[in-house]
């Protein structure tokens, strides 16, 4: 949320001396994440002037790219009074346009030196601006097209552009949706000041009459207030003042067209989006409801989409002609407001937020109305709104108000929340006073009664006493907090098998030997390394619902796959020889079918729970451990020597003797290990695993020097003899 400081003002009666900078660190420590405090008029430098395109010729390029060669009118900004040939290559501009120009000699943000040069055949003197260009916007789809009477030639661009104003950015997390307007940015503005505060959403609204358009709502949980207003004969040349076209670019939007830049302008000033329908292409009452089977819509961005019908599906709203928007995300392109409208219905709708945002997410459609919607508006606001929307239209645009007011629905009512007059100061530690919470939470807007506090409209995320607890200590100020270490509950430390864990890998350390932590995930191909054969049970694996990739889409049955995988990977980076060691869990299936799937509406019994747990695959802790290249340093001290299959037999002697347990040691034959250098390894009779010289084959699939040794044991049985 982009926050021009001069509109914030306008709400907040801030002392004159504070500067951008410290307002920013107030709201931080009200708990808005700062993003960056954008001075945009900092970063360039030379001659930006407002220019008016002459002539606009478009020119195909051999890489099929097509370029505009323009005649720009700057006045005496480049000294001579003559038009400036610039290419540009932008195509959402015409004759007659105002322009944003920066001259030869100018910087742009990033250090970029303009300058005159040869491109595409003639010599380009100064550039045509993008808001991405200038560092005010992420627009770079065309170049900024200033409003008719924005300027002359030649004149300075900087005050237009609001280059001369700061800017603070946040980025709002989802529970704070009402700092989605500078409403809420403002209110926040005034609790770190206690400066007085004039809500812009307090105005007086016509009462709703039986004159206005007719509406319907077939869905009141999915929207349960619809506000619409009607202003007719609208000047359609009438152009966007430049004080709203300014704070619209500082806030990151690129004015439109009048009527566009209002709704947008209002949206960000009081956080209620706001639609607007050309009245003459309406047909018939307006409905609002869940879509039916197999309808579609094209909205504004010129998609046919599919929706979705049922109680969870897509909420549209209808005319008698058909579906005309997807209701509180975008609009349709049969009703959209054009260049020739001069008769608007506006629309302002509180939408159900889990209904807005799984319509985004269904159609991958992402919009600053949608993006308030799915995170909540403060519902008592919308007859204010669309009142504010028909204010601008009739003063700027010089319509009427129609006298009839369509007010369909109730603001859903806020229950009250209970809170022990003690509980901010036992919860956070601070000496609060009952009196000061109270009127910490007055200061948010809450309303104090009999049964506790009833948050404000715009603050969804209030609703239980532990929000209200924050709230009390974000405004007493989160740097009271104590400092105070937990006391060590008793009788806790770690269990039997960590302490044995932690043990073992201490004894590896101690042997030379690094932890890693591989992919558990693995596809036949890494059997095929290792040299499985076609029946071995290794091969039998759990197989994930989602799997990361098509390739390896099976929980892992053995560490050695990726323990080999980082061997040959650090040998091949130089490294003379590695000794890499891992614990985890592997995965066998279970033979009692799959995991039964209960509903989520109700707590699964213990039954339930057994069963799902008698479903869960066999887990077992291993330990792998890789040997390959110098396991000795050659130098002054001797010749050094390589890694063998005796070092990897003798790792396992070494934890065993570290465990006090006797390892038997047995001749065996088992891939991935060298058939005559291989030792099956068990205690009191119990298998464990297998150590040895892996099979050369192996060596060579996974890349690793010759001799290269390996072990892997269940984990589990060694420590279960401990």
């Amino acid at each position: 949320m982009k926050t021009p400081i001069s509109w914030i003002r306008d709400y907040v009666e801030l002392p004159a001396e504070v500067t951008t900078e410290q307002l920013a660190a107030r709201l931080t420590a009200l708990g808005l994440k700062l993003e960056a405090i954008e001075k945009p008029g900092e970063q360039i430098q030379g001659p930006l002037v407002i220019g008016r395109v002459l002539t606009a010729e478009a020119e195909p390029q051999k890489n099929g790219k097509t370029i505009n060669w323009c005649s720009v009118d700057v006045g005496v900004a480049n000294g001579t009074g003559e038009p400036q040939g610039i290419v540009c290559g932008a195509h959402n501009f015409g004759p007659g346009d105002l322009v944003v120009v920066i001259l030869p000699g100018g910087v742009l943000p990033g250090n970029f030196e303009i300058s005159a040069r040869k491109t595409y055949g003639h010599l380009s003197a100064g550039m045509i601006c993008s808001s991405r260009e200038l560092g005010i916007g992420e627009d770079h789809d065309g170049i900024i097209v200033l409003p008719a009477g924005a300027g002359e030639p030649g004149q300075n661009a900087r005050p237009v552009l609001g280059l001369d104003q700061e800017v603070i950015e946040f980025e709002i997390n989802p529970d704070r949706a009402y700092a989605l307007s500078l409403r809420g940015v403002a209110r926040e503005a005034a609790l770190a000041y206690d400066a007085p505060y004039v809500d812009p959403a307090e105005r007086d609204v016509p009462a709703p009459n039986d004159q206005g358009y007719p509406v319907l709502i077939e869905d009141a949980i999915g929207c349960p207030v619809f506000v619409a207003r009607k202003v007719t004969g609208i000047d359609p040349s009438a152009a966007t003042p430049d004080w709203m076209a300014q704070r619209l670019t500082l806030s990151g939007m690129r004015p439109i067209s009048l009527a566009v830049d209002i709704t947008n302008y209002v949206m960000l000033e009081l956080g209620r989006p706001i639609h607007g329908y050309d009245a003459d292409k309406l047909q018939g009452p307006i409905r609002v409801r869940r879509a039916a089977e197999g309808e579609r819509l094209t909205t504004l961005d010129g998609i046919d989409r599919a929706l979705l019908a049922g109680p969870e599906g897509d909420l549209v709203v209808t005319d008698d002609s058909g579906i005309i928007g997807l209701g509180g995300v975008m609009g349709g392109e049969t009703t959209e407001m054009s260049e020739t409208t001069v008769n608007v219905l506006v629309e302002a709708a509180h939408w159900d937020a889990v209904s807005m945002f799984r319509t985004g997410k269904r159609h991958k459609l992402t919009s600053e109305a949608g993006k308030r919607n799915e995170r909540g508006v403060d519902p008592v606001i919308t007859p204010a709104a669309a009142d504010r929307v028909v204010e601008l239209l009739v003063e700027l645009g010089g319509g009427t108000a129609d006298p009839g007011v369509t007010v369909v629905g109730t603001p859903p009512e806020r229950g009250a929340i209970a809170m022990a007059p003690d509980l901010p100061a036992r919860i956070s530690g601070i000496d609060i006073a009952a009196d000061t919470a109270v009127a910490h939470l007055i200061a948010v807007g809450c309303e104090v009664t009999d049964a506790g506090y009833v948050p404000p409209p715009w603050r969804p995320d209030l609703t239980d006493p532990y929000d209200l607890v924050e709230e009390v200590v974000r405004l007493v100020g989160y740097d009271q907090v104590p400092s105070v270490l937990p006391r060590e509950a008793a009788g806790r430390g770690l269990t039997r098998e960590q302490r044995l864990r932690r043990r073992i890998g201490r004894t590896l350390a101690g042997a030379g030997c690094v932890e890693v932590i591989s992919f558990p995930f693995v596809g036949d191909a890494a059997f095929d390394q290792l040299g499985l054969a076609a029946d071995d049970p290794r091969r039998h694996t759990v197989r994930l619902a989602n799997p990361l990739s098509t390739e390896e889409p099976s929980y892992t049955t053995t560490l050695l796959p990726g323990l080999l995988r980082a061997a040959a990977r650090n040998l091949g980076r130089g490294t003379p020889g590695v000794s890499l060691f891992e614990t985890g869990t592997v995965a066998f299936p279970s033979d009692r079918g799959p995991a039964p799937i209960y509903g989520v509406d109700w707590r699964p019994s213990e039954d339930e729970l057994a069963k799902l747990f008698e479903a869960l695959p066999v887990q077992p802790l291993h330990l792998a451990v890789v040997l390959a290249g110098e396991r000795e340093r050659p130098g002054w001290w001797g010749e050094g020597r390589v890694a063998g299959w005796s070092d990897a037999i003798g790792l396992v002697r070494r934890l065993a003797d570290e465990l006090g347990l006797d390892v038997e040691v047995a001749s065996a034959s088992r891939m991935p290990w060298h058939p005559g250098r291989c030792a099956e390894l068990s205690v009191a009779g119990a298998p464990l695993g297998h150590a040895g010289e892996l099979h050369p084959q192996v060596v060579t699939a996974f890349g690793l020097p010759a001799r290269a040794a390996a072990v892997e044991i269940d984990l589990d049985a060694l420590m279960a003899h401990a």
